[in-house]
C-alpha cells in the first residue's frame, strides 16, 4: 500500500458507534500547512471473498450466491464473501470459513487473487479475494438471516463476462474477483 503524503498526519479519532463489527469514528488530521480537518471514518477488520472452481461439462465453472443485502435493500448476485469477524483469523481460513457457510463446499487449496480497499474516503475496509479449487462438498453451515435463505448458483465462467457487461453482476468484489480468475484461469 501507498505510504501517507509529506505532512498529513492522524492526530485523534473519537468512537461515534460501535456495532458488531465496524466501528464509526469521527477523525481529525493535519495536512501539510498545519490545517486540521475532520472526516468520519468506518473502521472495519477487513472481508474475504472467494472465487470457487468446479469442473463442469463445458469447462470450468464457478459458485455464486444470490442474497439479500439489506445496506441497498435488493437481492444481490455475487461470489461467496464475508467479514473477517473473528479476530485473529487468518484472511485464506475466513474465506475457507465463508465458503463452507455460503455454499456447502471446502476448498482444499485457496490463491490469493488481490486485496483492494472498498472504498477508500470513507472506510479503512480491505477485501481479500481467494481462487478456491480442489473443491468437496461438505454441507452449508449457514450464519445469520441472510444466509439461511441464499441460493447457490454453479454458472459457468464463459458466461460471467457477458453477465458483468449486462450488470446482472454488480458489486465490485464480485466483478474484481470473477475478471481476475478469468485472466488467471485463461479464459
Amino acid at each position: 500500500m501507498d505510504e501517507p503524503l509529506p505532512g498529513f498526519r492522524p492526530l485523534a479519532e473519537e468512537t461515534i458507534h460501535q456495532g458488531h463489527v465496524i466501528r464509526l469514528v469521527r477523525a481529525e488530521f493535519s495536512g501539510p500547512a498545519g490545517e486540521r480537518f475532520r472526516r468520519d471514518v468506518v473502521r472495519s477488520p477487513g472481508a474475504v471473498a472467494v472465487v470457487p472452481v468446479l469442473p463442469g461439462p463445458d469447462g470450468p465453472e464457478t459458485l455464486l450466491v444470490r442474497q439479500y443485502r439489506p445496506a441497498i435493500d435488493r437481492w444481490l448476485t455475487e461470489i461467496p464473501a464475508g467479514l473477517r469477524d473473528r479476530p485473529g483469523e487468518d484472511p485464506a481460513a475466513t474465506a475457507v470459513r465463508e465458503l463452507i457457510e455460503e455454499t456447502g463446499f471446502a476448498a482444499r487449496r485457496c490463491t490469493l487473487l488481490t486485496a483492494f480497499l472498498n472504498a477508500a474516503g470513507m472506510t479503512d475496509q480491505q477485501t481479500h479475494i481467494y481462487l478456491a479449487e480442489d473443491l468437496e462438498e461438505v454441507g452449508r453451515a449457514a450464519d445469520g438471516v441472510e444466509e439461511a435463505y441464499l441460493e447457490v448458483l454453479r454458472v459457468p465462467f464463459v458466461r460471467l463476462r457477458a453477465m458483468i457487461e449486462r450488470q446482472e453482476l454488480a458489486d465490485a468484489k464480485t466483478v474484481i474477483g470473477l475478471l481476475l480468475a478469468l485472466g488467471r484461469l485463461g479464459l
